[in-house]
């Protein structure tokens, strides 16, 4: 059959356009990009990124998604959640904001988006519900409550270590309290009050824009960053001399052991690709082994430097000069009496070659470099591929996920039908494409889709007119970031994520189901015990969940019946009834038959009979079996078999039609005729009170 070509170019479905139709998803455009725009330099620095790559993600993947995407308000580009998974996923490979790091950004990106196509591709759309509803709401909240936390330190300006122990980098915060950078603090606080007024007061203002343009503004007026390099040889100190030597050192050794990392993953899989001889898989154990030992020295190295850098930025410097008008920094207690605290005083920011950064005040944005992101291959490294793959795949089901729930509650309301495989290609597409122009991993925003679909979008134009407004940032607007704080960007994270945290809808389950509630809770607290790697505490939720379906399933209910005062039948043990007779007995089993649960059915039958000695037959009502596989056919002819032994006769009624399909066969009608198979229940109850009373 001939398909539309719709199927493949989704955005004919826009057409034709009316005047009123362009006119608001232009006004839906500028309201999301004034969103964007702040998001995207927030969101790239939560994924340890310059914030150039938060606009790069902001601008090509926008309009791919919008053009081959299935819904028309939904909103594509950085996200929190996946932000902070790709920086997650990423740290223990190279170092935030390096080159390598940029790189491998882009190259998850695409492993990403070539994920979701082929999961696409292949109608797949529906592994999505691996992921249920309180593994994502433990996972959501952990997550929301990680990056929030993530942000804590651009608050008080302090430096915070990323290890392997999300909870200790955070105490590692908490313990440089009494380091607080007040004129940070104070400009966090400013944008908290800004935003929270305005989306209070005239919520039809851009409140994140202006809070960003009066702190900007403030931030160049005051010089709020203040930066000043100097020889190491400028520190009097002769320990924190030593101190700087060591962290520089350590910045070399890192790079050293980088550099051997590479060399030995090229010998690694040149070797893969050559003969398998003893020589080889020789070379191949060493070169493991080798990259074994560098990424643990690695590891070592960079927990050494974070140390030294909390303990290097707690110093507090003066500025003096000697004799000769040199330059010289001392500690603070050595400075001139009656000199203000805080005036003219430095702290140790990094070390550049034989060079110290000293700052004196906060953290800004600093440069943006303007112009558009280039045409470039990703790096393609297919041994880091194969490492970042797990993480690559919870990323590609975890963001198809947010964009499917929002998707479908925006189309509730717009009555537009959700086509989860075309959203999957849309959201592969516009990773894939994005990587080649420097962009890193994208997927639907919940708050710009709802923001979108509030303001009136009528089609994916509106995402092409939010691009075009980053397209104008990053073209004529770069140099004004300049001075823009970064306790402003980490407020309006904040902003953003605790709005994800859901703890009614936790109690919720709970009321409802323990079990599930159980399930969401663990992942709530694996996610954050492994943060900052997000992706094994989803999948400790998705191994609760098949483990929690698997139990139900090898444990269905199972229940000796007996007459209700209505008439109808119940649970004697879950009602309190006295069983329907003394000489057969009536079971309900409410579970497919098949390799899991056999087993249980089997005990269920023989404990039944147990508990009436006297029976001489066994109903089974089996409304509730759904499908039965060979074991389970192999099991019921067993139990015949060995219950006639027992002189008791095997019954069944209110089959369904693929099970009684399998009944009729040559496998089981020898043991149980056509005769002890009942249509309803009722009919077996009349014969079986006939024939035992």
């Amino acid at each position: 059959m001939k398909r539309a070509p719709s199927a493949w170019f989704p955005f004919l479905d826009w057409f034709p356009m009316n005047r009123e139709g362009i006119r608001a998803d232009i006004v839906a455009g500028v309201t999301v990009a004034l969103i964007l725009v702040p998001q995207a330099m927030a969101y790239a620095l939560l994924a340890g990124l310059p914030v150039i790559y938060g606009l790069y993600a902001a601008l090509i993947p926008v309009v791919v998604a919008s053009l081959w995407g299935s819904l028309r308000q939904l909103h594509t580009g950085p996200t929190a959640i996946l932000s902070l998974m790709s920086a997650a996923a990423l740290v223990p490979l190279a170092s935030p904001g390096s080159e390598d790091f940029i790189e491998l950004s882009i190259m998850l990106a695409l492993l990403v988006g070539i994920l979701r196509l082929v999961l696409g591709l292949l109608r797949l759309g529906l592994i999505v519900n691996f992921l249920s509803h309180p593994v994502v709401i433990g996972f959501t909240n952990a997550a929301a409550l990680i990056i929030g936390l993530s942000q804590l330190n651009k608050l008080i300006g302090v430096p915070m270590p990323r290890s392997d122990a999300f909870l200790l980098d955070v105490w590692v915060v908490l313990q440089q309290l009494a380091s607080i950078h007040w004129p940070t603090m104070g400009f966090a606080i400013a944008a908290f009050g800004i935003i929270f007024f305005l989306q209070k007061k005239a919520p039809r203002l851009p409140a994140v824009l202006i809070a960003i343009a009066v702190t900007t503004l403030t931030s160049y007026l005051t010089g709020f960053e203040r930066l000043q390099q100097a020889p190491i040889a400028a520190i009097e100190s002769s320990q924190v001399q030593a101190q700087i030597e060591r962290f520089r050192e350590i910045q070399v050794q890192i790079k050293t052991q980088a550099s051997r990392i590479t060399q030995l993953q090229t010998e690694l899989a040149r070797l893969q690709a050559e003969a398998d001889t003893e020589a080889t898989q020789l070379a191949l154990i060493d070169a493991r082994a080798g990259i074994d030992r560098s990424q643990a020295v690695v590891s070592m190295l960079r927990a050494e430097q974070h140390r030294l850098r909390v303990a290097l930025h707690q110093i507090d410097l003066v500025r003096a000069e000697d004799g000769m008008g040199q330059a010289l920094y001392s500690y603070a207690r050595s400075a001139p009496e009656g000199e203000p605290v805080g005036v003219g005083h430095w702290r140790i920011g990094g070390v550049e070659g034989d060079q110290v950064l000293l700052t004196g005040g906060g953290e800004v944005v600093g440069r943006v470099p303007p112009g558009l992101p280039d045409f470039r291959m990703p790096m393609l490294d297919w041994h880091l591929l194969l490492q970042l793959l797990p993480a690559a795949l919870v990323m590609a089901l975890l963001g198809f996920m947010e964009a499917t729930s929002i998707s479908k509650a925006i189309a509730a309301k717009t009555k537009q039908r959700v086509d989860t495989n075309k959203e999957l290609i849309g959201q592969g597409l516009a990773n894939i494409v994005g990587s080649f122009f420097q962009a890193y991993t994208v997927s639907g925003s919940f708050s710009r889709s709802a923001i979108a679909a509030h303001a009136g979008a009528r089609t994916g134009l509106f995402a092409i007119i939010s691009a075009i407004g980053v397209l104008l940032v990053i073209l004529f607007l770069t140099d004004w970031l300049y001075h823009l704080p970064q306790a402003v960007l980490a407020v309006i994270i904040m902003f953003a994520v605790f709005s994800l945290i859901r703890i009614r809808v936790l109690i919720q389950a709970w009321r409802v189901n323990r079990l599930d509630a159980l399930v969401g809770i663990a992942t709530f607290v694996a996610t954050l015990l492994m943060a900052p790697a997000l992706a094994n505490g989803i999948l400790v939720g998705i191994a609760l969940t098949v483990m929690l379906y698997l139990f139900r399933n090898m444990r269905p209910r199972a229940e000796v019946l007996g007459w209700q005062q209505d008439g109808s039948l119940g649970g004697i043990d879950t009602h309190g009834l006295a069983p329907i007779s003394r000489n057969y007995v009536v079971l309900r089993f409410d579970g497919s038959l098949n390799f899991v649960n056999v087993a249980y059915f089997e005990d269920a039958l023989l404990q039944s009979l147990a508990r009436f000695p006297e029976a001489r037959a066994l109903l089974v009502i089996g409304n509730g079996i759904n499908d039965i596989d060979v074991t389970g056919e192999e099991k019921i002819r067993a139990l015949a078999g060995q219950l006639k032994e027992m002189g008791v006769t095997l019954y069944f009624s209110s089959l369904k039609r693929q099970v009684r399909q399998v009944f009729d066969g040559d496998g089981l009608v020898a043991v149980i005729p056509a005769e002890h198979i009942f249509k309803t229940k009722e009919q077996a109850l009349r014969e079986l009170h006939a024939c035992y009373g």
